[in-house]
């Protein structure tokens, strides 16, 4: 049950606020950023690549192309106004490579260019020159010509116009941001000599000489990407005849060690048959296509070489972030599965599932109310239906809708009501500790209906001596629905597997205010339940095991309440409880360097919080953003695979903790869709919950709407024979008198 509180003026005028919008914001923008980063990564390392020149369509027909180009020198201006061609001069070689630079084989082919004192030119690609900045600058120094062969390698005939210039743009760019230059020269991948162009072919070259652009195509091609042998290389690099020649060869796309070798022993033979070796430019006489970058377009490239090193870090980052994510995961449901055995043998192992004693002393239950109108009759009826010996206090906090009459008319034996103004729930918790006359306290909320042998099976570990608290099992009653499926499965799935584990290794944070136990002397050492946080449940558990206390999962303790059935609702509620939480986790953070039960606690039980209930959900919408971006560049049959492995681990769960619940597996039919509405949800009120607590605001206290689907078990409707009164005579407390409202 929740309750609004008004904070005091000075603390609200001390308290810097932070619209919620600008947390929104600022995710957005985040998200966005991501998005286009993996988007842009995609398109320029995925969507094309470095391919085998053989790599080509069928040929169109060449009906457009004219003849003198079709029948012309390798070099084309003019394309889209008047075509014209250049020729290189007999016994002259303009040694060209494509698809670089590689790491590997561009700098073992400058080498052997620069014994010889021989300049060609490189036609780079754009992914290759963002990823060696380095080697295009190394280029350009030694003296050599740069001409560009796109971005990432596509058939620029099969593209649309506007993809034909981002990729010519694109890499101009690069090279600028490089090497501080700009080129004219354009090779387009999977082009050959003149007559092997088509219609297509011809567009494309009419629009890159609109862009200002000289093509360069080939009259000999070494075919070494094919790596047929050192000889072979140089047998079909060499020229039949005098004539002069634009030399086709590789250094990337591959294994380019033959390119190397056959480069070795072919430029001294030339040279020695009289050849000269010359750049495309010098080879047919025209004016020097490189020349320095403006301000504007070396700035430019230098945020686009940036941009895509940074995309890349981002690509690396978001892989070990996912493999580590994935990893802990699955280690996570190990251990979880693993001590959810263990702590059912244990269990089962005692006669009885005894844990000493039967325990028969009465117990006080308190019940906070704050507008409950709707399920308090249920809950109240409930109670008196326990087949344990039980007093039962109702504090109403200074309802407004009829709550405490209504409990006054019931007029069942054993319930008393205490009305006080309006303080929150836990002053109204405190009343009732201070009203009650037994030392075992059950706390209940509102909107909770117990089963008849739920207060007797929650105190039955109060017979060890160092019980000082015991959490029920909360089940949801309003199952109808994908959302009361999904929730259902969460309180079965997540809440109660972790509670036997923390159980198992003695650091349970929390007693869930819906159906937990206390002694009442525990609660005192205390000085009784604290205001400072919004999760009053959770800061109490974990000072009760920080106080030395052993808290214990009885999970045959059931009590059944609604939970919320509107996704706002959902979100008000979870909201507060990851504030809440992430509160009593920074009172408690001393808890991590205490020892005995204080840092198991820390150790423990905070550091699985912080690791599973924190950390990991804030890394989950960069993990969905990721797997898009895998399904959409990288291979999706993986990707779903991997998915679906994960959704088979969570239905193994799922089938596993249903079955120690007792519970019928039929709703994890819903888990798959869990995934892509529910999961979001949880995790955004996680971002927003860490948002709010950085930024120091303060969030109020929001009460749940109520739906009225709880009914109280038949055996409610008459007063349970062993109902023992409150025994007179026991020191009574005032309920506290405050000026504070929700």
């Amino acid at each position: 049950m929740t309750h609004h509180r008004r904070d005091a003026p000075l603390r609200r005028d001390r308290t810097r606020q932070i619209p919620p919008r600008t947390h929104w914001l600022l995710l957005s923008v985040f998200a966005v950023t991501l998005s286009t980063a993996l988007l842009l990564q995609g398109y320029t390392h995925h969507m094309f690549g470095i391919t085998s020149d053989a790599v080509t369509g069928a040929r169109g027909s060449s009906d457009t192309v004219p003849a003198r180009v079709a029948h012309g020198g390798p070099v084309i201006a003019g394309a889209a106004t008047a075509p014209h061609t250049a020729r290189v001069r007999a016994r002259t070689i303009a040694l060209t490579f494509d698809d670089g630079p590689d790491p590997t084989w561009t700098p073992r082919i400058l080498d052997v260019l620069r014994r010889n004192h021989v300049h060609a030119t490189f036609f780079v690609v754009g992914t290759q020159v963002v990823a060696h900045p380095e080697l295009v600058r190394r280029i350009v120094a030694d003296g050599h010509e740069i001409g560009i062969h796109t971005f990432t390698h596509p058939d620029l005939a099969r593209l649309a116009p506007w993809q034909r210039s981002l990729e010519l743009r694109e890499t101009q760019l690069a090279v600028a941001g490089a090497a501080g230059v700009t080129t004219t020269l354009l090779r387009p991948p999977y082009s050959s000599e003149n007559d092997a162009l088509d219609d297509a072919d011809w567009s494309v070259l009419k629009q890159a000489d609109a862009a200002g652009y000289v093509t360069v195509l080939s009259t000999q091609d070494a075919e070494d990407w094919q790596r047929p042998g050192t000889d072979r290389i140089v047998a079909n690099a060499t020229p039949h005849g005098h004539g002069g020649q634009v030399l086709l060869m590789h250094d990337a796309g591959g294994d380019r060690s033959q390119t190397v070798a056959a480069l070795t022993s072919l430029v001294p033979r030339l040279k020695a048959q009289g050849f000269r070796f010359a750049t495309v430019s010098d080879a047919v006489g025209m004016a020097a296509p490189v020349q320095p970058a403006g301000l504007g377009d070396h700035l430019q490239g230098l945020a686009l070489v940036r941009a895509l090193q940074g995309g890349d870090w981002v690509i690396r980052l978001l892989g070990w972030l996912m493999y580590a994510a994935g990893a802990i995961s699955v280690l996570r449901a190990a251990v979880v599965l693993i001590a959810a055995w263990r702590h059912r043998r244990l269990r089962t192992g005692r006669p009885g599932r005894s844990w000493g004693p039967r325990v028969t002393e009465p117990v006080s239950v308190i019940v906070p109310a704050y507008n409950e109108s709707a399920g308090i009759e249920a809950a109240v009826r409930s109670l008196v239906a326990s087949d344990h010996p039980v007093e039962i206090i109702v504090v109403d906090d200074g309802s407004t809708d009829g709550t405490a009459d209504l409990v006054d008319s019931l007029q069942l034996p054993g319930v008393r009501g205490i009305r006080q103004p309006n303080a929150g729930k836990p002053t109204a918790l405190n009343t009732g500790l201070a009203a009650a006359t037994h030392d075992l306290v059950v706390m209940v909320d509102g909107d909770t209906v117990f089963e008849p042998d739920t207060v007797r099976t929650i105190v039955q570990p109060f017979a060890d001596p160092c019980v000082g608290a015991v959490s029920g099992n909360a089940k949801v009653v309003n199952r109808g629905g994908l959302l009361g499926r999904w929730q259902h499965i969460e309180y079965v799935v997540g809440f109660n597997l972790d509670r036997r584990l923390f159980d198992l290794a003695e650091c349970m944070p929390t007693v869930p205010g819906a159906v937990g136990a206390f002694r009442r002397r525990a609660l005192l050492e205390l000085g009784g339940v604290s205001d400072v946080t919004l999760a009053e449940d959770t800061d109490l558990t974990m000072a009760l095991c920080r106080n030395g206390w052993r808290v214990v999962y009885e999970e045959g303790a059931r009590a059944w309440t609604e939970a919320p059935a509107s996704l706002n609702a959902l979100w008000r509620q979870r909201y507060r409880w990851c504030y809440g939480t992430l509160q009593a986790m920074w009172k408690h953070r001393g808890a991590l360097v205490q020892r005995g039960a204080a840092g198991k606690l820390g150790r423990r039980g905070l550091a699985y919080l912080l690791l599973f209930q924190v950390l990991l959900p804030l890394l989950a919408p960069v993990v969905d953003i990721f797997a898009v971006y895998g399904l959409v560049f990288l291979d999706p049959v993986r990707i779903i695979g991997l998915w679906l492995a994960f959704l088979l681990l969570q239905l193994l769960m799922g089938l596993y903790a249903f079955r120690l619940d007792g519970e019928r597996p039929g709703p994890l039919w819903s888990l798959p869709l869990q995934q892509f509405v529910y999961r979001q949800l949880m995790y955004l009120v996680v971002i927003q919950s860490v948002f709010t607590a950085v930024s120091g605001s303060r969030l109020r206290w929001q009460r749940m709407e109520r739906y009225g689907s709880l009914q109280a078990p038949a055996a409610a409707q008459r007063p349970h024979v062993g109902h023992v009164p409150p025994e007179p005579g026991l020191p009574r407390q005032a309920p506290h008198e405050t000026t504070r409202s929700h």
